[in-house]
Parts: C-alpha cells; structure tokens; sequence
C-alpha cells in the first residue's frame, strides 16, 4: 500500500474509470472526479467494493471554483491523471461558438488550472506526477474536429513548458498520446463522423479511424493504464515534458 493520492479526471469510466482501478489495484487512494455526481458516486463504491480506497468528487474542470473548492476538501495531490474530456465534430464553420470555447476549456484550460493548484503541495512535498491524456491529435489533425485538435496540440506545449518550471522538484508533467480508444466517446465519434461525412460506421472504423494506422487496432485501456503505471514509476523520474506516442506506427510514416 502507498499512502499517495491520486486524482483522476473524468473517471466515472471510459480511460479514466480503467486508470482509477488500477491506481486502487496498486494501494492508491483514488479520487474519482467526474461532471455527473452520481456516476462518480457509482465509479468510486465499485472501487471500494473490490478493496480499493476511492472517493467521490463532482468536478467540472471548467469550472475555477470547482477546482478550488475539491483541493480545500481533498487529500493532498501527489498524481494529477487530467483526462476529462468532450468531442463535437463539425465545419468550423458550423461549429457553435459556445462548443468551440467548451473545448477548449475541458481539454486545455481545465488540465492547466488542475495543475495550477496542484504544484504547492506537490513542490512542498518535493513530489508530484501531471500525467495529461492527450491524443494522436495532440500530434496530427483530422478535419472537422478543429477545437480538439488545437486543445490537444496546445496541451503538449503546456506540458513541456510545466516541465522546464518545475525540474528543480521530483515532479514530472508528461502526456500520453494514444491513437483511438474504444469508449463510449470514440463510439460517439463513429456515429458523428458517419453521418458528417454520409457513410457507415464501419467506414468510419476502417477507412478513417484505423485506415492510418499499420497495426489496425484499437488502443486498449490497459496500455493507457500500463503507460500510467511507468510514468508514476522511480524509473520515469526523469522522463519529463514528453508524450508517450501509443499509435500502432501511425505517425511513423
């Protein structure tokens, strides 16, 4: 058991919900954020009830008071998993100017803020682990989808510049990038894809989604958390401001 906490963003399921239990699994205390109370409430009792110490907090990353307000409640933070997160598929534009924002504010600003109120305990502890769950368009881009492509390409910026404030601490900021994860948002993604473009969505999966990439496979959510694992790790001590490119080769071309 470690007596470290970890946060977790969006973690009500999908990526984030795989992290969590495999935080638990290792002797973590989780906290298990997510927009709906309820589902996170859900999340953190089946952590508890398979042996994990897992809490509950409603958070919309977004939102500057919210984050506020979890850190005056919460444990202390020694790993910060920022991955919440949201996809609209569109024409810019057709893209309703409210959503563009919202993107950005999830995707960008949130994990950014997160950090923010991270960083004095984490220095003061002369420990922390900022691990961002970025994207395979954290590094290449896809049409139609221009405020997650530019919040993830701006979130490896941000990482490496974190990275360079904080290397006088024992604390480290990467981001993992992987190609598509099947979870309900990447099923979404499927069916607004298919109709944006008017065909199946099984065109979607083959022609666009895994077309580019050699291996033709979806990402499982335990390489993201085997990837967590390692970065949380003595041995990645020095592994900062960098994206761990989880592709199948797609960026290899």
């Amino acid at each position: 058991m470690t007596n470290q906490t970890a946060l977790v963003t969006g973690a009500a399921s999908g990526i984030g919900f795989a992290v969590a239990k495999d935080l638990c699994l290792k002797g973590y205390n989780v906290l298990v954020s997510d927009l709906n109370e309820q589902h996170a409430n859900e999340a953190a009792e089946s952590l508890r009830s398979s042996g994990g110490d897992a809490e509950a907090y409603r958070l919309d990353v977004s939102s500057q008071n919210e984050i506020e307000n979890l850190f005056e409640q919460a444990a202390p933070i020694d790993i910060l998993v920022n991955n919440a997160g949201l996809q609209h598929v569109a024409k810019l534009e057709e893209f309703p100017v409210d959503t563009w924002k919202l993107l950005i504010d999830v995707l960008l600003t949130g994990p950014a803020m997160l950090a923010r109120a991270a960083l004095p305990g984490m220095k003061a502890r002369n420990f922390g682990r900022v691990i961002n769950i970025g994207s395979i368009h954290s590094l290449i881009a896809s049409p139609y989808k221009s405020a997650y492509v530019a919040a993830k390409h701006g979130l490896l910026g941000f990482s490496k510049t974190l990275a360079l404030e904080t290397a006088e601490h024992d604390i480290t900021v990467n981001t993992i990038c992987p190609a598509y994860v099947r979870t309900a948002l990447v099923d979404q993604q499927i069916t607004d894809q298919a109709k944006t473009h008017g065909i199946s969505e099984q065109e979607v999966i083959d022609n666009i989604m895994l077309q580019p990439m050699p291996k033709k496979s979806f990402i499982s959510p335990e390489e993201i958390c085997g990837t967590v694992s390692y970065l949380i790790s003595d041995a990645a001590r020095n592994m900062t401001g960098q994206q761990v490119v989880l592709d199948g080769a797609w960026t290899a071309r």
